[in-house]
C-alpha cells in the first residue's frame, strides 16, 4: 500500500531508472516497516518542472501510505532527501516531499479496500 512517486527534471538512462526504482522500493519498505510486497514506486523523469523560477535540477516526491504517522515524516524526509539527492545529483534544497496518510477505506488493491 505504500506508494513512493519520484519526479525529476533530470535525464535518467533506462537501466539506471530501473535500479533507482528497485532501490526506492526496498528503502520505502524499510523506512515504513512494511512488506516490500505492497510497495509501489513510480519514477518519472524529464517532465517540464521549475522550482524557485529555475529549471536547475530538482525532484518532487510523494510518499503515501496507510498508517503514515506524523513522527515518521521527519526521519523519512531526511532519509529520502539525502538518498534522492545522491542518486539524482539534486541539491536537498531543490527537493520537495509530500506525505499522505491514506485512510484504509480509501486505498484499493486486488478488487477491495484495506478496510
Amino acid at each position: 500500500m505504500p506508494l513512493l512517486k519520484i519526479q525529476t527534471n533530470r535525464q535518467i538512462e533506462p537501466d539506471r531508472a530501473r535500479a533507482i526504482a528497485a532501490a526506492a522500493s526496498r528503502k520505502t519498505a524499510e523506512l515504513l516497516g512494511k512488506s516490500e510486497r505492497y510497495v509501489m514506486v513510480s519514477l518519472e523523469h524529464l517532465p517540464v518542472m521549475m522550482f524557485a523560477g529555475s529549471e536547475a535540477p530538482l525532484a518532487y516526491l510523494e510518499l503515501k501510505s496507510i498508517g503514515l504517522a506524523d513522527e515518521q515524516t521527519g526521519p523519512c524526509a531526511r532519509t529520502l532527501c539525502e538518498w534522492v539527492g545522491q542518486e539524482l545529483d539534486v541539491p536537498p534544497d531543490r527537493i520537495y516531499i509530500e506525505f499522505t496518510d491514506v485512510a484504509r477505506h480509501r486505498w484499493g488493491w486486488n478488487g477491495r479496500t484495506f478496510a
